[in-house]
Order: C-alpha cells, then structure tokens, then sequence
C-alpha cells in the first residue's frame, strides 16, 4: 500500500513538472526550476573554483578577453538571459566546465591548446549548451528522484531518515562538473554549441578540428587530458564525423582570429615553462624530494615572481625540511600576491597551528575555511579549540573533519570520540544482555569504537510488580580496546527468578577513555 502511494505521488510529480527543454524544444522532466539552476549554480561557483584552483588572476587582460568570447556566445543562445559567469582557472590540466545557471570555467592547461579564437570559441559554446539545456540540472532530477524513492523507501520501513550524508556546497559542485555527460549531452553541446559559434560570427569548422585533436589526443593516453576534459567530455570519432555534417551545413563562414588568439594567451606561452616547473615540484613533493621541489618552485618563482601558487610550493618544500620561519614568509608572500585562494591561508594556518601561535592560526584557518571548508583545516581548529579549553567547539570542528575515511578523517573521528564518549557513554558501546541459570546478569560488551576505555560503570534497573527498583551500579575495572569484547558477570543476587530480559534495563553512567 505505502509503495503504490509512493508510486503515485511520484507520477503525478512527473506529470505536473513536465516541460519543453529551452535548447531542443523537446518534451522533459522539470523539477529543478530556472531560480534553483541559478541559486545552485551561483553558491557553488566559487567554491568549485577554489578546488580546481582558484581563477589566473596573473593575467587579468586574459580573463576579459575570455569573458569577452563568452558573452558574445551567450547572447546568441536560447536562453540569453541567463547570469552566465566566464573565468579562466589557475590549473594546468586541460578542462573546462558548466555549473547550472550558466557559470562557466576554462583551465589554463586547456587554453595553451587551443589554436585559434574559434576553437575557444567551440569549447566555450559547448559549455553553454550544457547550462542552457539543462544538463547539469537533468543530472540533479535523476538524483533527486532517486533520493525522493529512498525517502519514501525510509518512512515505509521505519529506517532512520536522519542517517543521510550530507554533502557540502564545494563537494557538490565537484559532483556536478566531474559527472561524465552521455552521448546524447555531447551530441547536443555540439550541435547548438556550432550553431551559436556561427551565430557569432565564428567559422564552426573549428569545432571539427578541435574534436579531431581531442579524439588524437585520447588515443595517445596522456593522463592529464584522461584525468581532465575527457573525464566528463569524452571525445569520438562520431561526434567528429557528426561535426563534420553540421559544419557543411551552417557554411564555412565565419573567422577563426588565429593571430589575435595567440596575442592574448602570449602571457601564458611565455609563463608556460614555470607552470611546467611548478606541476613537476607538486610531483616531487609528492615523492618527498623536497630540495627537488624547492628548486623547482625558485626556478617557476623566477620565470613569474608574482604567481602566488609558486610561492605556496615554495613553503611547502620548506615545511618538509623544517625550515619553519623560511616556509611561513613564502605563504605570507603567496597571500599578498593573491588573499582570495584557500590554500594560501590553509597552509600557513597549519604551520602556525604546528608551532602553537593559536592565535595567529586561527585567523588563517578560519580565512581558509570562508573560501572552501577543509577537513585540514577543521582538525587544527578543534586542535586550537582544545588547547584553549573549549570542548564544544573542538567536537565541532572535528565532527566536521571526520566525515570520510582519509586518515586524517579517522584521527577526526577519534579525536571527536574521546571527548564526546564520557558525555554519551551508551550511544558508543554495543550491549547484549542475558541471564545465567543461576539468574544472575550478563553483560556483553563491543567496543566498536577507535579509543580504548576502562572502569565502566553501570546502573542495572530491574522492574518488579510494573515499577523499577532493585538499582545497583556496578564497575567493570578492566581495559577494552577497540575491538573487544567483554562478557561481565554482575554479582546482582536479588533478581526474581520468574523476572526476564524486558524487566532489566543497564545504562553506562561512567568510563574512563585512555587513548
């Protein structure tokens, strides 16, 4: 009964939301509305940003220029209205993507690929037509329909509706841009995309070639384009042919502005070797080749003394080799050279909170969080919290890093654990109770918890004639480590023979946590 009902509302749902999509005309579900594509794109746009990055703001002229093709391009969509954003982001692999609402994102890996106008152009129209038909919000609907049945799935069996994982604004966005479009979206990003590019005056014969080179490009198997573009865009050899059958038929007229493109990513070809420097010092880090790494950020730091970025590998290198006052004056460097990337302040909150200038620290870590929350920076806020005595605010921050399985997650949840345990003892230990032939309790005990605990103490309540009496608390002295299991026989002698299981009721009142 309760899954017809579901069934029901759920069809109706769809039949009242069922609208023409605003690019192909065609007949589609409708539950995420204009106002939510915006709201949604808009909230998670800067934090999305933040994860790939941050934006190139070394090149302001870039970013307009971009902005400029941008919204030439979406003033001949079919839904020109739209707030679209365009920002050129400050990362090596060669992306770009769509956010609902129209805010849209090209890396400078992508850029410096690129050969002509018409070609940024192609790229920038196909994002587009993700926004302007929805995709990224059909993405949405799927899932939301998806989690409307697991609702109604948990109100029919009586499951905990409150055990969903709640995701935050950045990881969403991340969600949504690395969700791999299906044939039909690229077919469809194609299509309008070439349309608008001629609309504005472009020669949609570059979105041909473009497809060519990324169809090339994924038979080579380079792992920044597998790891980038071609994740969520994968290339084909139809989508060339089929480009190929539009261009013919829109015309080949049109510009391709090859020399005015390599005019305004001139800045970028000429920087090109010191991103290259700086992506190979991130491998050596990674590889704890640290004075390889310094070396390689003094060389990306001489090529472009005012990239921030440069400036934070630089101290992380130093980090790594202890040179502690070295590293925090390159982070301080790399936040006047740029305040509004999160890693900047991350990293020289970590080192302040590392060297106990709490303060100080804090001031970064909080900064850090503002542009994009961290479990990093959670973990040493609820270290700072705890040094300063406020026990309330440090489980805050570290419930808020302890919500996935990294390691510094498990020293979250541990850290979380051990002061919230001795407050809300029985919400953490598995109990089993039954009663030996000679009716005295047993008690059996799982720690399931990441800390160890000893000298347990409980309250054992028995119920005679309809009300509970016969209370006797009881310690358990010995050590449970995670993992263990403990049977512990009370020494409770008055239980009735005739009482059972139902009549007893044993609460943890007390425990030590010692690790």
């Amino acid at each position: 009964m309760y899954f017809r009902n579901i069934a029901l509302v759920l069809t109706c749902l769809i039949i009242i939301s069922c609208a023409s999509n605003p690019v192909t005309g065609k007949k589609e579900l409708n539950l995420v509305s204009e106002t939510q594509e915006v709201e949604i794109g808009t909230e998670n746009y800067i934090p999305t940003q933040q994860i790939q990055g941050g934006t190139l703001i070394t090149d302001p002229a870039l970013n307009k220029y971009v902005q400029t093709i941008g919204k030439k391009l979406a003033a001949v969509s079919d839904r020109p209205k739209l707030p679209y954003e365009f920002v050129v982001l400050n990362n090596s692999t060669p992306n770009a993507w769509a956010l609902p609402g129209g805010k849209i994102a090209i890396n400078r890996g992508l850029l410096v690929e690129l050969d002509n106008e018409a070609e940024l152009a192609s790229v920038l129209g196909h994002e587009i037509v993700h926004a302007a038909a929805r995709h990224g919000a059909k993405s949405m609907e799927r899932g939301l329909l998806l989690d409307l049945s697991v609702a109604a799935v948990g109100v029919a069996t009586g499951a905990d509706k409150n055990s969903a994982l709640i995701v935050g604004a950045a990881g969403f966005g991340s969600q949504l841009i690395s969700k791999k479009y299906g044939r039909d979206a690229e077919l469809e990003s194609d299509l309008y995309g070439m349309k608008y590019m001629s609309k504005a005056g472009y020669n949609p014969i570059a979105a041909v070639t473009l497809q060519e080179k990324f169809v090339r490009l994924s038979q080579e198997k380079k792992s920044n384009w597998i790891n980038g573009l071609f994740a969520s865009h994968p290339p084909s050899q139809e989508r060339v042919q089929i480009n190929k059958q539009t261009a013919l038929a829109l015309g080949s007229k049109g510009k391709l502005n090859t020399e005015n493109y390599k005019n305004n990513i001139a800045y970028l070809i000429r920087t090109k070797p010191g991103y290259d420097a700086y992506d190979q010092g991130r491998e050596a880090l990674a590889k704890d080749a640290a004075k390889t790494a310094l070396k390689l950020a003094e060389k990306a730091i001489a090529i472009e003394p005012q990239e921030s970025i440069f400036h934070t590998l630089k101290g992380d290198a130093l980090m790594r080799q202890n040179a502690f006052s070295a590293a925090e004056s390159s982070y301080t460097s790399a936040i006047n050279f740029n305040s509004k990337y999160f890693l900047h302040y991350l990293q020289r909150g970590l080192l302040r909170e590392k060297l106990k200038n709490d303060s100080a620290a804090k001031k970064d870590l909080m900064q850090s969080i503002k542009l994009l929350p961290t479990e990093n920076a959670h973990y040493s806020l609820g270290n700072i919290a705890l040094r300063q005595g406020n026990t309330q605010l440090a489980k805050a921050h570290f419930a808020k890093a302890s919500n996935n399985n990294s390691n510094l997650g498990k020293k979250a949840t541990k850290a979380f654990v051990k002061l919230d345990m001795p407050d809300n003892p029985n919400k953490y230990l598995n109990m089993q109770f039954q009663l030996d032939k000679y009716n005295k309790l047993l008690i059996n005990i799982e720690n399931s918890t990441p800390v160890t605990i000893k000298d347990l103490s409980f309250i054992v309540s028995v119920k005679l004639n309809g009300n509970h009496s016969n209370r006797e608390k009881l310690t358990l002295n010995q050590t449970i480590k995670p993992g263990d299991k403990q049977i512990f026989a009370t020494q409770i002698t008055t239980i009735p023979g005739k009482t059972t299981l139902k009549d007893v009721t044993v609460s943890i009142v007390e425990l030590k946590v010692l690790d």
